[in-house]
């Protein structure tokens, strides 16, 4: 198999490679890929080819990590662009899914390919009729005469939306002698015939995701595709999806955050006044500049401390996943606005990185999940929050 060959890559020397690839391939073209709304197709290519299976188990090829890799590569390429940053954790978030019950064929068809750097994924959940709830899925799933499964719905704001390799759905079982509320996942290959893709969506900030609307008519996909077992969604969101996509969001908007305290400081050490003095030698500056570093760091800390948690099995991992995903939003935002005050007019500039920071950090309040359900079951003792044991 291709992907047993693969080496793991201790978590230290992945977070390097992020570095890496975010200094010479994601910083260089972030403002295009801003300014052009265009995917980030070169950057995708050098994280897939080198970070692509991190959190596909070792025993189908992968490096084996969980949420906090996540999280620290987010950060990584966050600092650099946040669209890409987004774009890849959402692959990673797919990835994790598919792997935490993945059966010999899935591994083979998915998991390896991904383990390689051949195949993007990502997820597919939001709904139009949905909202902020996207563990209630209105899309159908019914069994076709021959056995197949045949989906009918919309998805709305699919990160990767017409470049990924695969689609990770959430769907609601319907059709004559299905019971009421049975919600399942599935993964939908690109080349599925039927798949109907919105166009383009422009957005204010985050404007490389290639989020986009998808229609399924009707799509028939081989039964082999279904996650699990039939029912268990609700199962999948809460232990693999919930936890993994906040740890891709906090990632990200904390390496903005890092961006942004950065760019304020490498400003104020650089500019002087008309007597020669540096700005950062003002007490009054000091203390801003002290004040947005101890809030990205705490928030840092927090993020880093949750994902460890959660992947140790505490009993209130959900809880602080969330909290810190709900830190990050108000510290990134903040973290911006001081740096742009800082800063003063140079900021303001359509050439300052600054005013791309300050809408991708927008961004963090709207996106899910914006709550858990108050009555979200709680993690089973199987959650898989680190693939390398499953």
């Amino acid at each position: 198999m291709r992907g047993t060959a693969v080496m793991r890559i201790e978590l230290g020397a992945a977070v390097s490679a992020a570095r890496e690839i975010a200094e010479e391939v994601l910083r260089p073209q972030a403002a295009t890929v801003d300014t052009e709304q265009r995917w980030p197709a070169e950057g995708m290519a050098a994280l897939l080819s080198r970070l692509g299976g991190l959190v596909v188990p070792e025993h189908s090829g992968g490096m084996g990590h969980g949420l906090l890799a996540v999280a620290q590569v987010g950060e990584a390429t966050g600092r650099a662009c946040a669209s890409t940053s987004i774009c890849f954790g959402m692959h990673l978030v797919g990835s994790a899914v598919i792997s935490a019950q993945a059966g010999a064929v899935q591994r083979e068809r998915y998991l390896e390919p991904i383990a390689a750097g051949e195949h993007l994924t990502t997820l597919a959940l939001s709904e139009p009729g949905t909202g902020g709830e996207f563990w209630l899925p209105q899309t159908g799933m019914e069994r076709s005469g021959d056995g197949r499964l045949r989906l009918t719905g919309a998805k709305s704001f699919v990160t990767n939306g017409g470049h990924a390799d695969s689609y990770v759905l959430s769907t609601v079982a319907v059709g004559p002698g299905t019971p009421p509320g049975q919600f399942s996942c599935t993964v939908v290959d690109a080349g599925t015939p039927g798949l109907e893709w919105g166009p383009e969506w422009h957005g204010f900030g985050m404007r490389g995701n290639a989020s986009r609307n998808l229609e399924l008519p009707g799509v028939e996909i081989p039964v082999e595709c279904l996650l699990g077992n039939e029912g268990d969604e609700i199962w999948y969101v809460f232990n693999v999806v919930a936890p993994y996509f906040l740890m891709a969001m906090a990632g990200t908007y904390l390496g903005v955050a890092a961006a942004a305290l950065e760019e304020a400081r490498s400003h104020l050490m650089r500019r002087r006044t008309r007597a020669g003095r540096v700005l950062a030698g003002n007490p009054v500056v000091q203390h801003r500049l002290g004040t947005m570093w101890a809030r990205v760091e705490r928030t840092r800390r927090l993020i880093y401390h949750a994902a460890a948690e959660a992947e140790l099995g505490g009993p209130e991992a959900l809880l602080g996943l969330a909290s810190a995903k709900a830190e990050i939003a108000d510290a990134a935002e903040a973290t911006v606005n001081d740096a742009l005050t800082l800063v003063g007019g140079i900021g303001y500039g359509t050439d300052s990185p600054l005013q791309r920071m300050l809408r991708a950090a927008r961004a963090a309040h709207v996106m899910s999940p914006l709550r858990l359900a108050a009555d979200a079951l709680p993690p089973r003792a199987d959650a898989p929050w680190h693939p390398a044991g499953t």
